[in-house]
């Protein structure tokens, strides 16, 4: 018994420093594990097929081969803090512990050292202290426009050293210590830099990517970054209150973008609004609860740099649904489309991502906008020239129950009786799925009574069930057009494992293209 119980509290132990260790830790690890077989020290890193961007690998990436749907290169190569030595395997020796300024050197961000001495930083960093500096790697360096690059070096004590300052610390960070949300003060004025560390093992400083973490040196930690940042001094709201391109979003902006937090802003340019047909756009801009849900549908609840996207990913946003907010190489997408002109535009509270197109929420359009390029067009065309578009572009609270164009394969005539099948297809009240409840009634805009029934477990017993009603005493309104004949009930219950269906109170079953009586919605699906 004692031996289960100290194995036991062991298996505990061992689970609460996995769960301690950092999203960026496991990753580590991870490589470790992968890299194990080529000797002591050595990770597996993932490259990119077409660039140089290389990454850990984490489990996912590990057995998909593939990194923002792109294929991957898997290498070896050794962990941070490791060199090889001539005649061993793996990665058995420490590099050596230097000062900061030499430490560049080792690391490879040869062009910040030569930066460092030409800005007179180099007698800094060679000296006591104890800093943290993230340093740009040459590709970053080698990236930036010249027209800034050639300010920097033109100036080279003030700006180029106010520039190198940004990037330092005056205290030492590990990879541990970079939490998710924290923000440290730099060396430059106190300006601070900001910290994401995401769950895929990803750590960003203002949104540049760590690819190189925890280089000890004999005064402070070296940490290599994808490109050269700079300071952050305004909020999200004053940065697009400032851009020209921008003009459109900052007159429907209100204040909220001016607190405190940590957004993901995806803003239309004046282009994406242009695409809109006026009618469209007037309507929503003139509709504050529609233009609330429009802009909230524009920001996530957290801040999303675009190095941090590796796979599509579904994210909240303010407006309650989400966007899949994913990747295609180097393109950032949004729900699956390379919609983002320009990325990482940092705010002190955020980062905005330029977009060219506007997002419209479901909530936001009119449930005859809702249906158009949907599958319930032909339906949608009925109920307009049914007399019933008022109802379909108005404000007033409605459910339609539109059928799929597949139920018109064979071609319909608009008579007066199919216009009242019309009207009962459009309940009176805004219903979710959620909304639905066993025994509900509902009214349709014909006046016809609606009750649900709710079949949500077991369908195949309930099916039993079903099959033993005397279905030749409830009359099935069958329309030409409409309504095709189902063999029986539980053929319904093979298609839909998951039920919701109406029946009219006299026991009337509308049902109608092989599936039920609704099958596909505009504004609300019956069916989960």
């Amino acid at each position: 018994k004692m031996k289960h119980l100290t194995l036991l509290s062991l298996a505990l132990t061992l689970i609460a420093i996995c769960d301690a260790k950092s999203s960026y830790q496991s990753v580590l690890q991870h490589s470790r594990i992968r890299g194990r077989q080529h000797g002591p020290n050595v990770c597996a890193m993932q490259m990119i097929q077409g660039t140089n961007k290389k990454y850990l690998t984490n489990c996912k990436q590990w057995y998909h081969r593939k990194i923002c749907g792109k294929p991957t290169v898997i290498s070896y190569e050794c962990c941070p803090g490791y060199e090889k030595l001539p005649g061993e395997k793996g990665c058995p020796a420490a590099l050596p512990l230097v000062n900061i300024y030499n430490t560049l050197g080792v690391v490879g961000a040869t062009t910040t050292k030569m930066y460092s001495e030409r800005a007179q930083l180099r007698e800094e960093i060679e000296g006591p202290g104890s800093f943290t500096f993230f340093a740009p790697s040459n590709e970053a360096w080698a990236a930036l426009p010249t027209e800034i690059l050639d300010a920097l070096v033109s100036n080279v004590n003030i700006e180029l050293l106010n520039a190198l300052h940004y990037h330092m610390v005056n205290r030492r960070l590990t990879s541990e210590e970079l939490k998710h949300g924290s923000s440290f003060p730099s060396m430059y004025q106190d300006f601070n830099v900001h910290i994401h560390h995401y769950p895929n093992g990803i750590v960003t400083v203002n949104c540049a990517r760590l690819v190189k973490t925890d280089q000890h040196a004999t005064n402070g930690i070296v940490h290599v970054v994808d490109r050269v940042i700079t300071a952050i001094t305004n909020d999200v709201h004053s940065f697009i209150d400032t851009d020209e391109n921008l003009d459109t979003l900052r007159v429907s902006l209100t204040s909220m973008l001016e607190s405190d937090g940590h957004y993901t802003v995806f803003a239309p340019t004046n282009e994406a609004f242009e695409k809109i047909p006026p009618e469209m756009l007037n309507r929503i801009l003139g509709d504050p609860v529609a233009l609330k849900d429009l802009l909230n549908y524009h920001i996530l609840k957290n801040m999303h740099c675009s190095e941090s996207i590796v796979s599509g990913t579904p994210m909240e946003t303010l407006q309650g649904t989400v966007l899949e907010v994913g990747c295609d190489g180097s393109e950032m997408t949004l729900n699956g489309k390379a919609i983002i002109e320009k990325r990482d535009q940092l705010g002190t509270n955020g980062v905005v991502h330029f977009i060219n197109e506007l997002l419209i929420p479901d909530s936001a359009k009119t449930l005859l906008e809702l249906a158009q390029g949907s599958v319930v067009t032909t339906a949608t065309k009925m109920f307009v020239d049914a007399g019933l578009k008022a109802h379909l572009i108005g404000s007033e609270p409605l459910t339609l129950l539109a059928p799929q164009n597949e139920a018109f394969k064979d071609g319909v005539r608009m008579t007066d009786q199919l216009k009242r099948l019309l009207r009962n297809h459009i309940l009176k009240e805004q219903l979710s799925s959620k909304s639905l409840y066993h025994g509900q009634e509902l009214e349709t805009l014909g006046g016809m009574k609606l009750r649900v029934f709710v079949y949500r477990n077991d369908p195949y017993k309930r099916c039993l069930y079903l099959s033993k009603l005397h279905l030749d005493k409830t009359k099935i309104l069958k329309d030409s057009v409409l309504i095709s004949v189902i063999p029986n009930i539980c053929y319904l219950f093979k298609l839909c494992g998951r039920l919701f269906y109406l029946t009219v109170l006299n026991a009337y079953f509308f049902l109608f293209t092989s599936t039920l009586f609704f099958s596909s919605i505009l504004l609300h699906s019956i069916r989960d």
